[in-house]
């Protein structure tokens, strides 16, 4: 990947990364195909970001990368979806508010009282639309017309529009319900207006100068004391900067470290909000909607994955962003086709349909040199009913040492179901023995209500504990392998579930005098991050504070650049949304260190390889295809269970109904 110092082109300056599409895992000759088909169908320029980085750019002659495209609807996501996005997230208005709050023109309306914000976002308030079939909007009778023309202004004359089903009931396009929604949302921001919210607390910081964006056919109308922008159209984006909001949408609201908006409220946006789907009798592909985003929630685009969103305008101005393949796609042009018949079905034949053929890697790295693929045993072994989480390492005596929570751990059972328990287990993989260890660090409540432990290591004889839900995760000793507990420092941000990387017996084999663990880089164990990140501490200095340093990058030739300010870590393993629980283990016989994610708590999670603790990383295939088990977590990898050839082991993890136990499945590597 080659990061520029800048774009420069003309007036404008982003910084950005770029990749050839087979370093993004893309194929080149596909997409190449992909642009030339869209080029005779009146294309003028495409970008596809993946991984971060623009993979594939291509401007018709005339076009250019520093040259904005007018939005049409796009407008309605990048502008009236983003700034009801960032007033949810401050708490100023929510989806289910009525939209009368906002607008006092409504609140005698026995129909317009009734209409809530969600409603006007998803096109099912009932507001009629400002168009009629066949005729252009300049040469349209009353007051659509002059909605277009916006005399004296559009906010009044939408305010004024009449409502033509119940609201919530159908679903029909409605220009002057977005308007309605920008009147509102302006409402809400309480002295300030969309185009300053957008400036200052999202373009801003993502990067995108002024001279790269415009909204609202350009200027503001003063309607009630309000200064109101237009959302529903009149956007000028160039292609880079409409891809930087959807990467940052994927991103789920975070940027270069920092969260600009609440991460639950760009998943309110984004996820299907449950109101009337478009006629698919009418266009077999159109997608049901967020708020202000349109979803692929149910699957109406087949080869395109159901976490994908997207907005749209006429002439086929189109943004999908796919954070399940970190993707996304800006598509300028005329209309594919011509204006006439479905709009939707287009856009998913001819962008997003070969667009996905063209995806050689689904995953965020490329295929593992070494590892082949994964294979699983058909057995699962279940022991410890109703008792999960289980980090475990090797320790001193030949033993291994772990903790449970929300259970009463091996038989006999302890006398009371504990939040945080530990347990020793001796013996081989195919015949071991669980055998719970009293501990004064037990804790009692369920779920988030009590610590838990996230991931545990034995050096030189002395047990270290990271102790999760504790707002971030604290670090606790045991001198006597796990009776009694000395409580340590919490971490200040970013370890919401940190894990230690495991080496050999008593970590013995261990590549330096450190001791290294990651995290997702988040509060919450129970919520999917964007990234990983590394830290480390020598040996004699585990428990303190000071001691640790973190990843901040890696260097052009692979090596690790470390930082005493946690403020500046970076991330050492990225798949976007898809970052939960982590567990890392040394494996001696392969020389390589494996990595398991957990993208959720529904069964699926990834496995990754490496030559050093900081990557680079690639996959190792199978998972996906060969695990099979739904509503799994906490995938282990206990160093005392695998073969000296570094190719089989015994997974341990742990779920829900009969998998909420020490669960044990082997796993055999095939190398290449």
């Amino acid at each position: 990947m080659i990061r520029a110092a800048g774009w420069v082109l003309g007036l404008i300056a982003i910084e950005a990364a770029f990749a050839g599409p087979r370093e993004a895992g893309l194929d080149g000759r596909a997409l190449e195909a992909w642009r030339q088909a869209l080029a005779e169908r009146s294309t003028t320029g495409l970008v596809v970001m993946r991984r971060g980085a623009i993979a594939f750019e291509w401007y018709a002659d005339g076009w250019s990368a520093d040259r904005p495209h007018g939005t049409a609807s796009l407008a309605k996501a990048l502008v009236g979806g983003t700034s009801l996005l960032v007033a949810m997230s401050d708490g100023l208005i929510s989806a289910d508010d009525l939209a009368s709050k906002y607008i006092p023109a409504w609140r005698n309306d026995p129909r317009k009282a009734r209409i809530t914000i969600r409603q006007l976002a998803t096109h099912t308030s009932g507001i009629e639309d400002a168009e009629e079939d066949g005729i252009a909007h300049e040469q349209l009778p009353g007051w659509k017309g002059a909605f277009w023309k916006r005399a004296p202004d559009p906010f009044s004359i939408a305010l004024q529009a009449p409502v033509v089903f119940e609201p919530g009931t159908s679903n029909a396009y409605s220009n002057p319900g977005m308007a309605a929604l920008a009147y509102a949302v302006t409402a809400s921001l309480k002295g300030s207006d969309i185009r300053t919210l957008l400036a200052s607390r999202v373009f801003g910081p993502l990067g995108i100068p002024e001279n790269a964006w415009s909204i609202g056919y350009g200027r503001a109308y003063e309607v009630d004391g309000l200064k109101l922008w237009a959302t529903w159209g009149g956007g000028n984006f160039t292609a880079r900067a409409a891809a930087r909001i959807g990467q940052w949408m994927l991103l789920g609201g975070a940027w270069e470290g920092k969260q600009l908006v609440r991460r639950d409220a760009v998943k309110l946006a984004t996820a299907y909000a449950g109101m009337p789907k478009p006629e698919r009798d009418k266009d077999a592909f159109a997608p049901g909607s967020g708020l202000a985003w349109y979803t692929n929630a149910d699957g109406v685009w087949p080869d395109v994955p159901r976490d994908a969103i997207a907005g749209a305008g006429a002439g086929h101005q189109v943004m999908v962003a796919i954070p399940s393949l970190d993707l996304v796609v800006v598509r300028n042009g005329d209309a594919i086709g011509g204006r006439e018949g479905p709009f939707w079905t287009p856009v998913y034949r001819e962008i997003l349909k070969p667009l996905m053929a063209a995806v050689r890697e689904r995953g965020p790295y490329g295929p593992s040199p070494v590892i082949r693929e994964a294979r699983f045993g058909v057995e699962v072994r279940r022991s410890a009913p109703d008792s999960d989480n289980w980090p475990i390492t090797w320790g001193d005596d030949d033993a291994q040492y772990t903790s449970y929570g929300d259970g009463f751990g091996f038989e006999p059972k302890v006398e009371r179901k504990l939040g945080m328990g530990f347990a020793r287990i001796v013996g081989p993989a195919n015949d071991f023995r669980g055998e719970n260890l009293r501990s004064d660090g037990e804790r009692i409540g369920n779920g988030a209500r009590s610590g838990k432990a996230s991931g545990i290591v034995m050096v030189g004889g002395v047990l270290y504990l990271w102790v999760r839900n504790l707002g971030n995760s604290e670090l606790w000793r045991s001198n006597d392998r796990g009776k009694t507990w000395a409580q340590g420092f919490r971490m200040e941000t970013s370890f919401g579930s940190p894990t230690f990387l495991n080496f050999g017996r008593d970590y013995r084999g261990a590549r330096d005098e450190y001791v290294y663990a990651y995290t997702q880089d988040g509060a919450s164990a129970y919520e999917s991050d964007n990234q990983l990140v590394l830290a480390r501490v020598a040996k004699d200095r585990v428990m303190e504070r000071a001691g640790w340093e973190f990843l901040e990058r890696v260097d052009e030739s692979g090596g690790a650049v470390w930082t005493r300010d946690i403020g500046r870590r970076g991330a050492v393993f990225t798949y976007p949304g898809h970052v939960q629980r982590s567990e890392v283990v040394y494996d001696a016989g392969l020389r390589r260190y494996l990595l398991a994610v957990g993208y959720n708590h529904a069964g699926d999670w990834g496995l990754f390889d490496a030559p050093e603790p900081w990557g680079p990383w690639t996959e190792v295939e199978g998972v996906e295809r060969g695990w099979g088990i739904g509503g799994t977590h906490g995938y282990r990898i206990p160093a005392k269970w695998m073969s000296t050839d570094g190719l089989s082991m015994t997974l341990v993890f742990s779920g829900t109904g009969t998998n909420d136990a020490f669960c044990t499945r082997e796993m055999r590597l095939v190398k290449r």
